[in-house]
Order: C-alpha cells, then sequence, then structure tokens
C-alpha cells in the first residue's frame, strides 16, 4: 500500500497573533495601572509602620526563616549588594516586557493567557495598598536590616515623603516576585525544551534579591504566590498548539488502493 503525506492540521486552541496596536495600548495600560494604581494609595504612615511590626512578629511566631540571614550574604562585600540592588532595580518591568513580546510573536494563545493573568494579579495587589498598607522592612530599625539601595546603591526610591513616582508603602503584595513567577510559569508552559525548568531561576533570585535588599517580606512573596495561583485556577492555559507540538510536522495516510481492472 502506498502512503502520501498531508500537513498536519493545527491543534485546537491555536490563535492568530493579536492585532499589534491593540496590544501595545493594552500591556501600557496595565503598566500604567500599576503605577497610577499604587500612587493613589500613598500616605498611611502610622498605619503602614503598624502592620510592619506586625507582619515582622507573625513570621517570627511561624518560624519563617529571619530576612537578615539573606541580607548578610549580601553585605560579605559592596559589590554583591551593589549586584543585587542592581538586580531589583532594572529587571522587574524589562523581562516582563520581553517575556510578553516573545509570547506575542511566538506563541500567541500563551500570549493571551499570560497577559490575562498578569491583569487580573496586578488588579488584585492594587487592592490590598487600600486596605493594608505595608512599610517594607528597611524601614524597621528594630530589625537591623540594612537599606542596601541608600547604602550601596543604585536606589529606585526616594524619602518617602517626597517620592511622587511609587509608593513605598505598598510592599504586600510583591508584584516583582508575582510577575517574575508568572514569567517562569509562563515560559515553562509555552516551550518544550528539557532546559526550560531553568526559567525558574527568574523567581528564586528575585525572591532572594527582594528579601536581601530589605524590600520586602517573606509574606510578601507568600500572598503574591497564592494570588497568582487563584488567577492561574481560574484562567486556563491554552492546549498544545501547532507551534508548540511543531508546527510543519507532516503525517502519513494511506492512499486509497487502485482495483486492477476497474473501469473495463
Amino acid at each position: 500500500m502506498n502512503a502520501r503525506t498531508e500537513p498536519a492540521e493545527p491543534e485546537p486552541g491555536s490563535i492568530a497573533r493579536p492585532p499589534l496596536v491593540r496590544e501595545l495600548l493594552l500591556v501600557a495600560g496595565l503598566f500604567l495601572v500599576y503605577k497610577l494604581g499604587r500612587q493613589l494609595a500613598t500616605g498611611h504612615t502610622g498605619e503602614a509602620l503598624h502592620n510592619a511590626h506586625r507582619v515582622w512578629d507573625l513570621e517570627r511566631a511561624v518560624r519563617l526563616p529571619g530576612e537578615g540571614s539573606v541580607q548578610s550574604v549580601l553585605l560579605h562585600g559592596d559589590g554583591l549588594a551593589r549586584l543585587a540592588n542592581t538586580y531589583y532595580a532594572t529587571v522587574h518591568f524589562p523581562a516582563t516586557l520581553a517575556f510578553l513580546v516573545w509570547l506575542w510573536l511566538r506563541r500567541p494563545a500563551h500570549y493571551v493567557w499570560a497577559r490575562r493573568v498578569l491583569a487580573v494579579v496586578t488588579a488584585a495587589a492594587l487592592v490590598l495598598p487600600f486596605t493594608f498598607p505595608l512599610a517594607p522592612p528597611r524601614m524597621l530599625a528594630s530589625t537591623g536590616l540594612v537599606d542596601t539601595a541608600r547604602v550601596y546603591g543604585p536606589s529606585v526610591y526616594g524619602p518617602p515623603r517626597t517620592d511622587h513616582l511609587s509608593n513605598q508603602f505598598a510592599a504586600m503584595p510583591s508584584l516583582h516576585f508575582g510577575w517574575a513567577l508568572m514569567v517562569a510559569i509562563g515560559l515553562i508552559v509555552a516551550t518544550r525544551s528539557r532546559w526550560r525548568w531553568l526559567w525558574l531561576l527568574h523567581p528564586v533570585i528575585t525572591l532572594l534579591v527582594i528579601v536581601g535588599t530589605a524590600n520586602h517580606y517573606w509574606l510578601d512573596a507568600i500572598i503574591a504566590t497564592a494570588m497568582l495561583g487563584v488567577a492561574l485556577a481560574l484562567i486556563h492555559p491554552p492546549h498544545r498548539t501547532a507551534t508548540t507540538a511543531g508546527r510543519g510536522t507532516r503525517r502519513l495516510v494511506p492512499e486509497e488502493p487502485v482495483l486492477v481492472g476497474a473501469g473495463r
């Protein structure tokens, strides 16, 4: 029996690439909401510091490792602390943006899924600063932690009273960690390389950086993880598409048998 080849049909779930202009506006809006939302929740200094003491005491009560154990590693040399501060200041937004751009170009269906998850997590994260303002551990003298950005640089924050570009009392949840974890999960789901699990290094390094620089508590990352988990449970990733399954593969199909003497 002879066989012929046919192009594989696209798997269910594959979609066309979303319009570029619309997506640029949506992503720009996501980042704008992130920045403006946190600015609207500024103030509440006394309440934020009070909540910071409560979070610190709770972590000690449940025996979470001290943030100082991570910071002590960074303080062995100026270079390591400066590197951590640079990572905190420069990787967060560019890495997330590069992730979305790559998905838009190479995995459109996964791009829509990831964008929706990030939007939900970001929107939910903007609620907490209004209901639970939280000062970062670097502002608590009782913790013994050093504000590494102020001491070693570079710093993305000014004095809280004059810093109009960010809300420093919105430590919980940590979108630095939440976004980094989503980048890793998104790339693991959207690719098939045996090395794809190495993307988890991004959230791991981010976690050590945000804690070691005294910008966040462990609980900030735990709450961000919980929020991301809820968003992922509600917004499911697409099925494996032709892009991830091997676009352009061909399958063998049997040709119809030719009957000898047919038509005579």
